[in-house]
């Protein structure tokens, strides 16, 4: 392939943080067409409550903030990656705030720095209180319409994902575009490089704060296009999800000082880690899971009530649970821990690019290596602005660039899972409901696992890859169907791939750490395992 191939038809698939800052910086200088599944914004991004974390104040240290980072991943976060983001991080915030994102300030003018999980200083910026995705998607959003308006951009709402097509050229061949699916019709949209800023796969778990469209389109997408993936054992459970709903409470009410009960009334957290509700969010989450089996399933309780001015500090939160009958002041409000943020993904480099040329990820579809084990609260927004816009300066570079320990790394993930791992039965391979893949992805592969579940789930869902309805030509029994149920199939065939490869990861992975715990290896091992974890 030349190296010297200007790649003028970039098509950008999502339009969360890191999609849109991808497509800003290169709109202009490229022909740029923007897909999402749902409306412009429609995004995890936009359900952001939490902030932004990065070094903005003079008693703060890039250095703090990647040992934070590095100690949040048990030991499984990828030092050059965490440093690239930790760096950068400033830079791409100032940005934001340049563009229109209007963060908090304190009494003295200056932004106001909040407090979360398992970081030693408060270095969080915050937006309307709760609402930073929100401001950040709405200050992005305007400046990409601003764009289509302009001729730059082509904006696709409420088209979707199908396949990404590739050549034959070499072991994976390159991208040559991607396959969509609008209303009923397959359409197939050339480009010379495709980015992929999908998002995560909530939607996999019975429980869950993603919204309804967190399908993993895109890793799945790339799955079947032979794209190394990684850390796909690692999916981060929100400690504090209202029971019964997936409204999620935010990390920051606890970073402001409000505590986790059980059915007694008694505070547990400290007898867990001496960082208490505070601690990474990976502990939390296990701690409230093992309570509440000790009661019998019954919720933990979040305790704001002593906390003075709680409302008015987190306006949205307070605002979303009197819908559901509470009051953020008064109440002791039950909460569950749920499916949040998927630290696996596509394999990348610090530059977006995956193992496929041509193809780049970023955001939450993407593995860059910045979260280990597990997320560190705020890093999310962060990793999505600075690797989106390292990405679009990597192919302004137009240099043709496949990480051959990516290339080799996805040998592993594209063999299917053999009979040895999963037996056989004349019910293996067979079509599950949604319903049914969400309540055996979190019996399996919720906040805790074990072999006999994970062989379980992999028994249930078969060996064979699924047939994806839309793929290359639409199967004869669409005729009839409506779009939406159509998008659905391709959605739960989506989401039944990466179930699948989820758990041939996490039974590899013979060990506990970060969000992934196995009650039957329930100790972390040595340093051998970090090889299994770019499998």
């Amino acid at each position: 392939m030349s190296s010297d191939r200007r790649l003028n038809r970039i098509v950008v698939i999502g339009s969360g943080i890191a999609g849109l800052t991808a497509a800003l910086r290169l709109a202009g200088r490229h022909e740029v067409a923007v897909v999402t599944k749902g409306r412009l914004g429609e995004s995890n991004t936009a359900l952001a409550q939490g902030g932004i974390a990065g070094v903005l104040g003079a008693d703060d240290t890039v250095e703090s903030h990647i040992a934070d980072t590095l100690e949040a991943g048990a030991g499984l976060g990828d030092a050059a990656a965490v440093r690239t983001l930790c760096t950068e991080g400033p830079e791409r915030i100032l940005e934001l705030a340049a563009a229109g994102v209007a963060f908090d300030r304190d009494e003295s003018g200056d932004w106001a720095r909040g407090l979360e999980g398992a970081h030693s200083i408060p270095r969080i910026l915050h937006a309307g209180g709760d609402a930073t995705g929100r401001a950040i998607v709405e200050a992005l959003t305007n400046a990409l319409r601003a764009q289509v308006a302009a001729g730059r951009v082509t904006l696709l709402e409420r088209t979707m994902l199908l396949d990404l097509a590739t050549s034959e050229d070499g072991d994976a061949g390159e991208v040559t575009g991607v396959n969509l699916l609008r209303e009923r019709t397959h359409d197939f949209l050339p480009a010379d490089a495709v980015v992929l800023a999908t998002g995560g796969a909530g939607q996999l778990y019975a429980h869950t704060t993603n919204p309804d469209g967190a399908t993993g389109d895109g890793l799945a997408a790339a799955i079947r296009a032979g794209a190394a993936v990684s850390d796909m054992e690692f999916y981060q459970f929100h400690p504090t999800a209202l029971a019964g709903s997936g409204f999620l409470i935010s990390e920051a009410v606890r970073g402001a000082g409000a505590l986790l009960l059980d059915d007694r009334g008694h505070r547990f957290m400290p007898e867990v880690d001496r960082r208490g509700e505070l601690a990474p969010r990976d502990v939390v989450a296990l701690a409230i899971h093992r309570r509440m089996a000790a009661q019998d399933g019954q919720p933990c309780y979040l305790d704001a009530r002593s906390m003075p001015e709680v409302a008015s500090h987190f306006p949205s939160i307070a605002h979303g649970l009197a819908t559901h009958g509470f009051d953020l002041a008064t109440d002791l409000i039950p909460v569950t821990p749920a499916a949040h943020y998927f630290m696996g993904g596509i394999s990348t480099d610090l530059d977006g690019r995956t193992s496929i040329a041509r193809l780049f990820a970023v955001g939450e579809v993407a593995c860059t290596g910045v979260h280990g084990a597990n997320r560190l609260a705020s890093n999310s927004l962060l990793e999505g602005v600075v690797f989106g816009a390292r990405a679009a300066a990597a192919i302004d570079t137009g240099i043709d660039k496949t990480d051959e320990d990516l290339a080799s790394a996805e040998r592993l993930e594209a063999s299917p899972v053999g009979e040895a791992l999963v037996g056989t039965d004349s019910r293996a391979g067979s079509a599950v409901s949604r319903d049914e893949l969400r309540a055996l992805a979190w019996a399996h592969l919720g906040v805790e696992r074990n072999d006999q579940g994970l062989r379980s789930l992999l028994h249930h869902l078969g060996e064979r890859q699924p047939t994806v309805p839309g793929t290359r030509t639409l199967p004869n029994d669409s005729i009839g169907l409506t779009p939406q149920t159509l998008s659905e199939r391709v959605e739960t065939a989506n989401l039944a791939l990466i179930a699948r490869s989820i758990a041939s990861h996490a039974l590899t992975r013979r060990e506990s750490r970060g969000a992934h715990t196995r009650s039957d290896f329930p100790a972390p091992t040595t340093p051998l395992f970090q090889e299994a974890a770019s499998c």
